[in-house]
């Protein structure tokens, strides 16, 4: 930073990367939904987070959100967890005005990229969340108020000992459910096979949700989920990638 203060942008990265600790100083491990990494905030990041934050960020609360004094509509609302820099989820809200698209990511950096890109696009259906999902499902969210969620490519955690901390159990899964109204959609893609596998068994032991896949696993990416440049590098390389789509049944 050129004047050394304190900006919101930086505070906000202080209070996601602040470990937790009791009361006699000891480390307070806590299951989360993300890992935290150490991404360099850039000077544009940080003036985008701290000048449009007003209009695209929303704070952690104890009481569910109102969605029609958020977006100023009844329009459905679709959640996505972990955008990355956000440039897929700017294009489906830029896509799809007739939906509004609320994303939560830990990582500043991607954040204040996101909000770069939704104020370049003129983008007003989206808004962003910089807190852990779990919190936000759990504290923020009423039942029977969204459309869908949006889970593209979650850390696989690619060694088995630690799987558990993938995002995609069957506890997520529950703490969901009640989130989404009826014939509310659950769309998940990674390139990790062995994560695919994990995913589909969650969701195939999930009772209220039916897979829409005609052969009762994966569907090919379907056009509205855009291709990230990690994709497509991806495909170049010859890998793999796996969409899952379920819907809420009853």
């Amino acid at each position: 930073m050129t004047d050394n203060k304190i900006t919101f942008a930086d505070q906000k990265r202080k209070t996601v990367e602040t470990a937790e600790f009791t009361e006699d100083g000891r480390y307070k491990r806590k299951v989360r939904s993300f890992v935290l990494r150490t991404g360099r905030l850039s000077e544009y990041q940080r003036n985008m987070m701290n000048n449009h934050w007003a209009f695209y960020g929303l704070e952690h609360q104890n009481t569910p959100f109102n969605f029609q004094e958020i977006y100023h509509n009844d329009n459905p609302v679709v959640l996505e967890i972990g955008f990355g820099m956000g440039k897929s989820l700017v294009e489906m809200a830029e896509q799809n005005p007739h939906k509004n698209y609320l994303g939560i990511e830990v990582h500043t950096p991607g954040v204040g990229a996101c909000i770069a890109y939704a104020v370049e696009k003129k983008v007003k259906n989206l808004r962003v969340i910089c807190h852990d999902a779990m919190e936000i499902l759990r504290d923020c969210i009423a039942d029977n108020t969204l459309a869908g969620l949006q889970l593209f490519f979650p850390d696989p955690w690619p060694k088995a000992k630690h799987h558990k901390r993938r995002i995609v159990q069957s506890e997520f899964i529950n703490n969901l459910t009640p989130k989404l109204v009826d014939q509310g959609f659950i769309h998940m893609a990674t390139d990790w096979q062995n994560y695919a596998e994990h995913m589909l068994e969650i969701l195939q032991s999930a009772v209220q949700f039916s897979n829409v896949s005609e052969t009762n696993d994966y569907i090919p990416r379907p056009d509205f989920r855009p291709l990230t440049k990690f994709e497509q590098r991806g495909h170049k390389l010859g890998h793999g990638v796996w969409d899952l789509y379920f819907l809420k049944t009853n």
